[in-house]
């Protein structure tokens, strides 16, 4: 049989250079995604029993990105619900299983794995109950403060220093202040090729009326810091590729590559 790999993918490049160039498709998007925010589409997924809040267009997009970059440790700040702890615990697990299978040998569940770090200013009691009860907590660790307090800060260090590869993930407050001061705090723990995820960059491009009572919106939002940020650190970059074929993200912008 014809390995017609080559051709899959050179028609997958043709494909997004079509969705590029289609402004009647993005327009759908872009309507599809101010609609389902506005009816908070968003809240409706668990991943492996508990509430994830997002899209399954950027959990796809994460699940590539975590298989191809291969990350020993992700940090989250933003824990919810618990979701998205277990869906990168998920994937770690998976990683050293593929690792395991690759040496040949059997996974040992007492040594030590690849771990997600959840830091949030309120981890609520019930919350933290159901992480901890899930099959997966053994991966998850959690610290209870600020993101960009010095004390969480240095905890996050210490705990990146013992890990080769890192990935950050920024869905806490989405004031451009607050985002600013998590790219200067993590960003830098990001290995060369690896991925710092700045999410809800999308609230840039929406309505104010979008988030009333809300203290970010145009102008102040996790976008509005990415670009600052970028402004004085080259060695990252916008992989500008993953919104183009996702079409609908809640992080336009946001999937930043570090480069050296």
């Amino acid at each position: 049989m014809t390995d017609d790999r080559a051709i899959f993918l050179s028609e997958r490049e043709e494909r997004l250079e079509h969705y590029r160039r289609d402004r009647a498709l993005q327009d759908s998007a872009r309507s599809f995604l101010g609609e389902t925010l506005r009816a908070r589409y968003s809240y409706q997924f668990d991943w492996l029993g508990l509430p994830i809040i997002q899209y399954p267009q950027d959990m796809a997009a994460l699940q590539e990105i975590i298989w191809s970059t291969r990350p020993d440790l992700i940090i989250e700040t933003g824990i919810a619900r618990g979701g998205s702890l277990v869906f990168s615990a998920s994937m770690l697990a998976l990683l050293d299983l593929a690792d395991a299978a690759a040496e040949g040998r059997v996974l040992d569940p007492r040594r030590p794995g690849r771990t997600v770090l959840g830091v949030d200013i309120d981890i609520r009691p019930h919350n933290r109950v159901a992480i901890e009860a899930h099959p997966l907590s053994a991966r998850i660790r959690m610290i209870e403060g600020s993101s960009i307090a010095d004390d969480v800060v240095a905890r996050a260090r210490e705990l990146a220093a013992e890990h080769a590869r890192v990935m950050v993930c920024l869905d806490s407050s989405h004031t451009h202040d607050h985002v600013m001061a998590e790219l200067m705090a993590y960003a830098p723990l990001v290995g060369v090729g690896a991925y710092c995820v700045v999410l809800d960059t999308v609230i840039e491009d929406l309505p104010e009326a979008t988030f009333p009572g809300r203290p970010w919106g145009r102008g102040n939002s996790p976008k509005s810091a990415v670009h600052a940020f970028l402004a004085d650190h080259p060695e990252f970059e916008i992989d500008t590729s993953i919104p183009d074929k996702l079409l609908s993200t809640v992080a336009p912008d946001g999937y930043l590559r570090r480069l050296s």
